[in-house]
């Protein structure tokens, strides 16, 4: 990366797009700041008592009864270790260990990045969105096409994460820098997010090799001891089951890995109603339920107290077809049900912002918002995907990036207190007064007094009438949203980074890449 795209300088301190942009006189976009996004909504619970433990009986019926494939010898030693049955690689749990185990993860926590002032607390009744996350392909409107993720478009996205104040953390790779050797490819993408963002992160679980460089590369560049790094979570992991009831080898030695060091650790099974998972909702849930708790079971068996989230991606496929289907009726009960069980078992959830549309078109949009919707409804604690996602994860878009971005600010403003202020001023009894029955209220005080900031100003709906819109070009949202991202791009500046600091993980990146990298034999 060239100086110039890496701002370094001799402190450490927060900072970023924002206060060099407003010294500038450059802004492509109105915003609120980050902040902590309170979900003040009771959460939509679909199940009655009864019913969850209906559910809870049926999942440890699983545990206990079928089991879980670990394809991890240490994972199944380590589980053997703790008191689990063990056939192979068949491993079964009584309910009494799997709730004692469940019970000794935190019920909250927290991850502290680079800017601390961009720390993120889970599991304390606040909502946090990420970036897409591990599209192979890309698409914008300038391509018109589908094409293979580069380093290029990988860094664009990375920047857009790191602009808008509604993305908290930094997910997996917004696109998969496929342009890039496998062996060295994390190494360069990790580098690449701690320089471009100084927001929570994520390293993928693959191996020993990139998960024990990614864990290196965040210590050195939150200027660490490695105690310091292991005595609160800096970073987070998020690991998929192979539905049905597996887990992998490479994705279990990341887990664990982490799990010894005390970082975060987010479990997500993809059970598809109907393909990887029965296709009745109910029946997928207890599925990823019993996929998500065997792996915080082993996290427990490796450090009591690790902090542990259960993710879901429970969704249908379309019957029609094979093909996933998101933002569904369907994937909005299943993720209501899993808050509802996660709550139930006292883990923090994540969820995710996603739809199978192609393009950034209208059903993109629905599908998210659907998506996004039940996030909010569920209680989750960590959104994933919640911008730039298309084709089921297949694609990466920067217009669907600020498109999502619009809605996701919209869902700030919604959750601001100022909206259901019900103190004297809000409730404008005398504001009522003044105007009475036949006068209104642009002019009074109390008006002018909010005028500014009364209501939420979207920075890409367009509220002109169908006249102006079209005297001012007919733009449609995509082009909208398409010039937005290249005035962001022009206008980025990294956050910065000690010197010391910088020079120490470029070092560790070149002589990880002098040794060969990871393997790619899995």
């Amino acid at each position: 990366m060239s100086q110039s795209e890496t701002v370094i300088t001799g402190r450490r301190r927060g900072g970023g797009r924002r206060g060099t942009a407003a010294r500038r006189g450059l802004q492509a976009v109105e915003q609120a700041p980050w902040v902590k996004i309170k979900n003040r909504d009771r959460p939509t619970e679909p199940l009655r008592p009864e019913e969850v433990e209906r559910v809870h009986d049926a999942t440890m019926r699983v545990l206990e009864e079928i089991g879980i494939e670990f394809l991890n010898p240490e994972a199944v030693k380590v589980l053997k270790e703790a008191g689990c049955e063990v056939r192979g690689e068949n491993v079964r749990m009584d309910r009494e260990l799997v709730m004692e185990l469940v019970g000794k993860a935190p019920d909250s926590f927290t991850v502290t990045p680079r800017n601390p002032d961009r720390q993120i607390s889970l599991g304390t009744g606040h909502i946090y969105f990420g970036n897409v996350s591990s599209p192979p392909n890309y698409w914008d409107l300038e391509i018109g096409r589908k094409v293979p993720g580069t380093r290029e478009y990988f860094r664009n996205l990375l920047k857009l994460s790191q602009y808008f104040n509604v993305i908290h953390f930094c997910g997996g790779y917004p696109v998969e820098p496929v342009d890039l050797h496998p062996r060295v490819r994390h190494l360069d993408a990790v580098h690449d997010k701690l320089l471009l963002s100084d927001k929570a992160m994520h390293v993928y679980s693959l191996g020993k090799e990139r998960v024990e460089d990614g864990m290196e590369m965040v210590r050195i560049a939150n200027g660490l001891s490695h105690e310091e790094f292991e005595a609160s979570p800096r970073m987070y992991t998020n690991i998929n089951s192979t539905s049905p009831l597996k887990h992998d080898h490479p994705m279990l030695d990341g887990w664990m890995r982490m799990a010894a060091r005390g970082q975060a650790l987010v479990v997500t099974p993809f059970t598809l109603a109907g393909a990887m998972a029965p296709v009745t909702m109910s029946g997928a849930v207890v599925q990823s339920l019993v996929e998500a708790l065997a792996a915080v079971v082993l996290a427990q068996a490796v450090r009591p107290g690790a902090p542990c989230m259960i993710g879901t991606f429970t969704s249908n496929v379309d019957m029609k077809t094979g093909a996933p289907a998101f933002g569904t009726p369907e994937y909005m009960r299943a993720t209501q049900i899993t808050g509802q069980m996660a709550r139930f078992y006292g883990l923090p959830m994540r969820s995710s912002g996603v739809c199978a549309a192609n393009v950034p078109d209208g059903q993109s949009m629905w599908e998210t918002e659907h998506s996004l919707w039940a996030a909010i409804q569920s209680g989750t604690d960590m959104v994933y995907h919640a911008a730039g996602w298309l084709e089921g994860g297949l694609i990466a878009s920067p217009e669907k990036f600020i498109m999502d971005c619009e809605v996701l600010s919209q869902i700030q403003r919604y959750m601001e207190p100022e909206v259901w202020d019900v103190s004297d001023d809000g409730l404008a009894v005398e504001a009522m007064r003044e105007v009475g029955p036949n006068g209104h209220f642009f002019g009074i005080q109390h008006t002018q007094d909010r005028y500014e900031t009364a209501f939420h100003q979207p920075f890409l709906s367009d509220w002109k009438n169908y006249e102006a819109w079209e005297a001012a070009g007919a733009i449609w949202t995509p082009e909208r949203a398409h010039g937005i991202y290249k005035q962001i791009l022009n206008e980025f500046e990294a956050p910065p980074l000690d010197v010391a600091i910088a020079e120490e993980l470029a070092a560790f990146v070149d002589k990880r890449k002098e040794e060969g990298g990871a393997p790619t034999d899995f």
